[in-house]
């Protein structure tokens, strides 16, 4: 490595990497920053796991501190199987929960993206003294974010679970489209790195962990009917909010994006022109812009 790069790599926090047990289940999480400084709780989003924020952990964590946990199934944390562990939004959501009381983590910037929309809201509605802002990356609270073209498989499959109507929505597990979620809709798939899904699809093809992912979407139609409460906790809470968004999201839709300035009218809002997974292709950009935000709107006393 060269004296410059060393420099480079030397301006940022370390990442560690922890396990912490919450009722039998071990949930891993990345972490840099002091403890000293606000916190900073990144949520990730399907199919990926914490993985997705190694790149944005360090660079906040120049003045945050930064965690980001994997859910239960995901990443480097437990995957009981699905007779052993209720795998639903609202089981995560009581795990996570209990994990951020464990590492004493309740009082943080939120960020969510895909996934953590669903998760993060619950937490917010459920405890919205615990968030200081929101950073919403792609994850969709409204009816028209939802491109119901991409979603109509799963129209059957959440009526009534079969091998027939499981078989189209195995589809989203597949390598193929893995790698169509990061980059359908990028400007210039040169800047994206295929260990994004590679990893993701290692992880996606272990043994059992199908039937997990398929728990989890058949789920996924209980989340719609919460929209209106989590738009509820945005209109009378109206945490300082950023949203950096990718615009040719094929599965969340920039109408979706749009649809928050009503409820949180003077939140930040940035359309970028690439697909769902807006870090892979504009991750410097997008934390620089979180930074900005953070230190205007949330923590000026920090600069």
């Amino acid at each position: 490595m060269n004296q410059d790069a060393q420099s480079s790599s030397a301006a940022y926090p370390a990442t560690t990497y922890h396990t912490t047990n919450v009722g039998g289940v071990s949930i891993f999480h990345r972490e840099a920053g002091s403890p000293d400084r606000p916190k900073v709780l990144l949520l990730h989003g399907f199919p990926s796991s914490s993985h997705m924020y190694r790149e944005l952990i360090p660079v906040l964590a120049q003045d945050y501190h930064v965690i980001a946990p994997d859910y239960p199934g995901f990443g480097h944390s437990s995957a009981p199987d699905t007779d052993q562990f209720s795998y639903t939004f609202d089981h995560i959501v009581e795990v996570i929960e209990a994990w951020l009381i464990a590492i004493g983590c309740t009082r943080f910037v939120l960020g969510m993206h895909d996934y953590g929309g669903p998760i993060g809201f619950r937490l917010a509605v459920r405890h919205p003294d615990w968030v200081t802002a929101l950073l919403i990356q792609n994850a969709n609270a409204y009816m028209e974010g939802i491109n119901m073209e991409i979603f109509q498989p799963l129209v059957p499959f959440w009526s009534q679970r079969s091998p027939e109507s499981d078989a189209p929505v195995r589809g989203m597990l597949t390598a193929e489209t893995t790698r169509f979620q990061y980059t359908h809709g990028v400007r210039d798939i040169t800047r994206v790195s295929p260990d994004n899904w590679l990893h993701d699809q290692t992880l996606l093809d272990r043994l059992g962990n199908d039937q997990i992912q398929l728990s989890l979407l058949h789920d996924y139609q209980n989340n719609p009917p919460q929209y209106p409460t989590w738009q509820a906790y945005l209109r009378n809470h109206q945490p300082p909010t950023l949203i950096t968004w990718g615009r040719n999201d094929p599965f969340f839709t920039e109408a979706g994006a749009r649809a928050y300035l009503r409820d949180v009218p003077n939140a930040e809002f940035h359309l970028f022109d690439t697909g769902h997974f807006v870090l892979a292709e504009d991750g410097p950009r997008v934390a620089a812009r979180m930074r900005t935000f953070l230190a205007r709107q949330v923590y000026p006393a920090l600069v």
